[in-house]
């Protein structure tokens, strides 16, 4: 009687012992854990106990590494509150699977069949022999570039602006490692606004941002290949080919659009102008901080900011969006089709029917996300489509960015956003494989019969 009611279990509840259903289950709880240490009165500068959407809203936020707030956290949160929206960004950025793979690490010196095969969901890694230094990886260069940029940051902050060395190190750490995990977390009222022109404090970021967006397989191969003796892989040469192509493409185009534009660049020197337009044309890719006022750029300037955001940052990294190989994947399978070529070759190498397959219901699942996103803020609230998509795309994405909405969206607009950002974060596949109650495969072939298209 046990092994048949254990049979029913298995054939008609989920098995969420599943890595993709950990994945998703561990984010949820970190969030859950977040949003109850952001509830105790001691994480408000009041004393009072936070509302519960508004703990939610930040936690997931921070979960998510986007940096969309309804609340403002320098003078809303205190420095446990800070403390507490800081180590979610890190624990979100390095991944849930990640941190207990490198614990386990750690304790054992080995990792287990099992371990392997989650931290290989969370990392997206290629081969599974690969984890164990993906792995590594993973906490080597996140240390590595938050020590380095926290390090430019606070001296720029002692010497520039006079903070005390402790302000200065709380400041600086706290940046670097919202820029590195692309969160888009600052300790200022305005952002990064004040610091509009300041190539010193913008740079660093902005590096922080685009390192934290490659991916970590990509940083462990470039420092596999530092000496040149090996081959690239299709993977690493498609993200750093096409982050390349669309920084270049972001900060061109928002640049020029905004030169003369007196709200944003226009008010500058062509000095501050270069620097805040750059700043503004990798903030899309997806961290979130902003130097400049969002809400008064020119529409052409948010249509291309939308397109940046969605399209986001390399696979496997602390960035959003379907990700540059999923957009380049499906750019490259466009133009065989357009050529009429039976198979999509890529840089030397034929790419699979099941990784087009994987590409193709990436980007859809993530437009019909976006869709449904900007229908329902547009039913629950008086956003303009504009405003309701830029904020839809900017939570799907993780991105952080907004034109000064967030705040009136209201409690179920809020509910909204979390909805997306966790959706973004998590991915549309994982998710989707997590709530599905089974897999199934086929065992037979139907006839085939092609309908028209187009």
């Amino acid at each position: 009687m046990a092994l048949l009611a254990r049979l029913a279990l298995r054939r008609f509840l989920p098995d969420w012992r599943r890595p993709a259903r950990i994945v998703v289950l561990a984010f949820l709880g970190v969030i859950a854990i977040g949003t109850t240490l952001l509830m105790l009165p001691i994480a408000t500068t009041s004393g009072e106990r936070a509302d519960f959407v508004s703990a939610l809203f930040t936690a997931t936020s921070a979960v998510c590494v986007t940096g969309l707030v309804v609340v403002d956290t320098p003078t809303h949160w205190s420095a446990f509150g800070e403390i507490v929206i800081l180590a979610l960004v890190q624990i979100g950025g390095l991944g849930i699977m990640t941190i207990a793979s490198l614990l386990g690490l750690l304790v054992s010196r080995k990792l287990g069949l099992k371990l392997q095969i989650t931290a290989q969901t969370e990392t997206k890694t290629l081969d599974l022999g690969d984890v164990r230094r993906v792995i590594r990886g993973v906490l080597l260069v996140t240390l590595a570039f938050e020590v380095l940029v926290a390090g430019f940051l606070v001296v720029r902050f002692r010497t520039g602006y006079g903070y005390e060395w402790l302000t200065a190190l709380y400041h600086g750490v706290f940046h670097s490692v919202t820029a590195f995990n692309n969160a888009g977390f600052a300790l200022y009222p305005d952002n990064l606004m004040g610091f509009a022109t300041d190539g010193w404090i913008c740079v660093p970021i902005a590096i922080a941002v685009l390192a934290g967006g490659l991916g970590f397989p990509v940083w462990v191969e470039i420092w596999r290949n530092r000496r040149g003796n090996r081959r690239w892989s299709l993977h690493t040469k498609i993200t750093l080919v096409t982050s390349a192509v669309l920084l270049v493409i972001g900060v061109g185009v928002i640049t020029l659009a905004e030169w003369n534009n007196p709200e944003t660049l226009g008010g500058f020197g062509a000095g501050g102008r270069l620097v805040a337009g750059f700043f503004a044309g990798v903030m899309p890719r997806t961290a979130g901080f902003n130097s400049v006022d969002i809400g008064e750029m020119e529409s052409g300037t948010l249509l291309v900011t939308n397109i940046l955001m969605f399209i986001g940052g390399g696979s496997a990294s602390t960035a959003g969006g379907i990700k540059v190989t999923t957009f380049a994947l499906l750019a490259f399978v466009i133009y065989a089709e357009v050529r009429g070529e039976p198979s999509v070759h890529v840089m030397g190498r034929k790419l699979p029917i099941g990784t087009q397959r994987q590409a193709l219901t990436v980007a859809l699942l993530s437009v019909g996300a976006v869709v449904a996103g900007t229908l329902l803020l547009l039913t629950l609230t008086k956003l303009r489509l504009e405003t309701a998509l830029f904020e839809t795309i900017s939570a799907f994405s993780t991105v952080g960015m907004t034109t000064g909405v967030t705040t009136e969206t209201g409690s179920w607009g809020h509910l909204v956003l979390i909805m997306l950002m966790f959706l973004g974060r998590v991915g549309p596949i994982t998710l989707a494989s997590a709530l599905a109650l089974r897999e199934r495969s086929r065992r037979y072939e139907l006839p085939e019969e092609r309908p028209i298209v187009g």
